[in-house]
């Protein structure tokens, strides 16, 4: 063990220099660490160990100890001997011990890595002009950094079949596969479906799905982000854009609760995919399918992108001053959104307080597939307890409302973004009542709304969600809005100062967590946006099983892809 008496760290030599690793893991994330680079391929740190690429050679060697006394053999100056294993080691399937000695730039190694690599080339076509995977390809980088730069293959290539089809959202181009098997063991053993193999044998091994089968579950394009080559590839991305041209911003999933940490890129201001960005508290390396195609919404069909008056076009400002109005001096019901940020939800609880309006919350569920996709189909109902807009678990019915309604409690009624004619509301019920909606897209209650304000999608605003392991996550505006729209929060301050005597409520992010974080009972105590990690901020769990909304059993998704008690 480590001289520093931490149990959990070995000591071993890299490279000529003794260094300090956790005890456990293997070569190849031992010298990252260190900031040396072992190159693989096959190997992936959140799947089963295969040893298929070979590129991760290494040497290694352990201290000499007599196989009779167990007494450590020494050379003429008293340091104990390294026992050098004469040939190569895989840095993936070889654990660090104390006293292991590794090199990583021997000459050994080298030749190894250019031998390999040089294999690996030897049917690979050229074809990196029109290959997606160019730019972000790491046969490309290896063959670079680590080949011999040159090939002594004149034969002929073998062929293999190229835009086979694996599913509805997966295309193959077999002859750039390596043979890593990276894909193979994510269906295997991240969402259980064990449907791809290899067929043939040596340069006629080709990937194919099983007689019967299609790579056709929620997480197959997972495998084109596994790919290290251009062998799997987005039938949706496909040939779209190159990926140095994309700007990439950090966001985070809104399908459900899961709160996937991903990457929106995008050109010009338009979104061309998203993919998963790793965090291994929340979603290791991976992300749905349907989360995936998120980004579609923003130049939907049904978005709304001009603000309307009774059935008139308006400016933002006309919209904004008479929803206002509507505002003062009426009986005000406000039904809040699960899709709303941390920042939006507490500016809407301090509107509600202000208006003296009754607050209701909607919940959108389905079924839980037991990895990222959470019953919870919202990405921040949690985030309603914790700035107070809601005190109890939700219902995806608005009943309590509907009855309401019906008595004639309310006069007005301002909707965020949610279709209140589909959850227990009818249009009897919104007899009289001036209704006024503040929504992305299009749908029935919009299409009532006496006032109808446009927002903006999660890719164009900053702000934050509360998962559903109750984890604080920040994201960050990934693409501009439609020209003349503001953010839900300049929106909401303005409704606010509408109705404030004194004073002025700021729709500045690090003005509105001031407030947020300043009470010593708040969850957000001491809390700044800006201060929010990038892979999340875990809540105390002592102040949250305090309140009353918080579910018995929040399940989530664990690194080792098991479901555990939050």
């Amino acid at each position: 063990m480590s001289s520093n008496g931490n149990s959990s760290m070995v000591t071993i030599n890299l490279d000529g220099k003794e260094v300090d690793v956790p005890a456990g893991i293997n070569i190849i994330e031992a010298a990252a660490i260190h900031g040396t680079e072992v190159p693989h391929y096959c190997y992936h740190p959140q799947l089963s160990v295969a040893g298929n690429c070979r590129m991760c050679l290494v040497e290694m060697g352990t201290p000499m100890r007599d196989r009779g006394t167990g007494e450590a053999i020494l050379d003429k100056d008293g340091v104990q001997k390294i026992g050098w294993i004469p040939k190569p080691v895989i840095g993936c399937g070889t654990n660090v011990s104390p006293g292991m000695h590794v090199k990583t730039n021997s000459s050994m190694v080298t030749g190894s890595q250019e031998g390999i690599m040089e294999f690996l080339l030897v049917n690979h076509p050229l074809d990196c002009p029109i290959c997606d995977q160019a730019g972000e390809c790491r046969l490309q980088e290896f063959a670079t950094d680590y080949g011999r730069g040159y090939s002594r293959y004149v034969e002929r290539k073998n062929v293999k079949p190229k835009r086979t089809k694996l599913g509805p959202r997966v295309t193959l181009d077999d002859e750039r596969c390596i043979l890593c098997s990276r894909c193979i063991r994510f269906c295997q053993e991240v969402v259980d479906d064990d449907v791809l193999g290899f067929v043939d044998r040596g340069s006629f091994s080709t990937l194919t799905c099983f007689p019967g089968k299609e790579l056709s579950n929620n997480y197959s394009l997972n495998t084109v982000d596994l790919c290290p080559v251009g062998a799997l590839t987005s039938t949706d991305f496909r040939f779209k854009m190159r990926v140095w041209f994309l700007k990439e911003s950090p966001s985070i999933c809104t399908e459900s609760s899961a709160g996937s940490n991903i990457v929106v890129s995008s050109r010009e201001g338009e979104i061309y995919r998203i993919t998963p960005r790793r965090n291994d508290s929340v979603n290791d390396s991976w992300m749905t399918d349907s989360g995936r195609e998120l980004y579609k919404q923003v130049k939907s069909d049904d978005r709304i992108i001009t603000p309307n008056i009774d059935g008139e076009s308006s400016t933002l400002a006309d919209a904004i001053s008479s929803a206002s109005e509507l505002l003062k001096d009426k009986k005000l019901a406000i039904v809040g959104s699960c899709r709303s940020t941390v920042e939006e939800q507490y500016l809407l609880t301090k509107l509600a307080r202000n208006s003296k309006g009754k607050k209701y919350l909607r919940g959108h569920f389905g079924d839980d597939d037991g990895i990222l996709l959470a019953s919870d189909r919202t990405p921040n109902l949690r985030g309603a307890l914790a700035t107070g807009f809601s005190a109890k678990y939700p219902s995806d019915q608005l009943s309590d409302l509907s009855r309401a309604l019906s008595k004639g409690q309310f006069d007005t009624l301002l909707v965020m973004g949610e279709d209140i004619l589909d959850s227990g509301v009818t249009r009897d019920d919104l007899k009289g009542v001036k209704v006024i909606y503040l929504g992305t897209h299009r749908n029935e209650t919009s299409a009532l709304a006496n006032v109808l304000i446009p927002t903006l999608t999660s890719f164009e605003k900053t702000g934050s969600f509360i998962n559903r392991t109750f984890r604080l996550q920040s994201f960050k505006q990934a693409v501009p809005g439609p020209a003349g729209l503001l953010p839900d929060l300049h929106i909401l301050a303005s409704l606010i100062n509408s109705l404030l005597e004194e004073g002025e409520q700021s729709a500045d992010l690090a003005q509105i967590w001031k407030q947020l974080s300043k009470p010593a009972t708040s969850i957000f105590h001491k809390l700044g946006f800006s201060s929010i990690p990038s892979d999340g901020f875990q809540l105390d769990g002592k102040k949250w099983s305090e309140l009353d909304f918080v579910e018995k059993k929040a399940l989530h998704f664990s690194p080792a892809n098991q479901l555990q008690e939050a």
